[in-house]
């Protein structure tokens, strides 16, 4: 059994010890980092995929109805963010954590979050009431997006552990799934923004942006939004 001296001392050691870091090019595995003060330094975007309303899901319907709406989303997140050379860093219950590098991250990441909007809407709710005609439920859902330098630590105990995203994006990426303003499907920083091209940018015909500007009041920063999907 742990003693509050054991806890006491180990607490005294991470803060004590000197941090190792090296620069990284791939988003790190568990295996490339320590459990003791090591950690990768990488500049990343990330991408928080949320499911909308999991309470309200858990709490009105059956258990494996639940599921199946947890495992669609999940799955198609996963699949589109794979697809865009993104990297899945994480699970957080009813959301998904990805990781883009290099030159084209942001547009990447982007382009990722108005597919899952246009699978959301063309393909999962159209199946879920093809299987429950008489539901009433929508799946709805948010993507949130920043870009920043990472500090990729590994936390935890031998045996039960993983990696830590520490720095910006990580943060307001899965704060910005939370802010469920108007119809916006997709929530980005104006850093992500200013290094979109113009695929990601415009769109329809005629082309038109597909970003409206907002203020983030909670932040108080300027971040943008859209409604708009883009199909697989």
């Amino acid at each position: 059994m742990t003693t509050a001296k054991e806890i006491r001392a180990e607490v005294a050691d991470i803060f004590a010890t000197r941090w190792k870091s090296r620069d990284g090019e791939v988003v790190p595995d568990s295996d490339g980092v320590k459990l003791g003060n090591d950690a990768v330094k990488i500049e990343g975007t990330v991408l928080y995929a949320d499911l909308a309303d999991s309470t309200e899901l858990v709490n009105n319907y059956k258990s494996h109805f639940a599921a199946e709406i947890y495992k669609s989303y999940l799955i198609t997140a996963c699949r589109i963010i794979r697809n865009h050379g993104g990297e899945i860093t994480a699970f957080d219950g009813d959301r998904v954590m990805g990781v883009y590098l290099g030159k084209s991250k942001n547009s990447s990441a982007a382009h990722s979050a108005l597919n899952i909007h246009w699978a959301v809407d063309k393909v999962i709710n159209p199946a879920i009431k093809a299987q429950y005609p008489d539901t009433s439920f929508k799946l709805k859902q948010a993507v949130g997006i920043d870009t920043s330098q990472l500090l990729v630590a590994r936390t935890g105990i031998r045996g039960a552990n993983d990696l830590v995203w520490v720095g910006r994006a990580a943060n307001y990426a899965a704060k910005l799934c939370g802010v469920r303003e108007g119809s916006y499907a997709t929530l980005i920083t104006e850093d992500v923004f200013n290094m979109l091209n113009d695929a990601s940018k415009y769109g329809g015909d005629p082309r038109r942006l597909m970003w409206e500007k907002l203020m983030w009041s909670e932040m108080g920063i300027s971040i943008y939004g859209s409604s708009w999907w883009w199909e697989v």
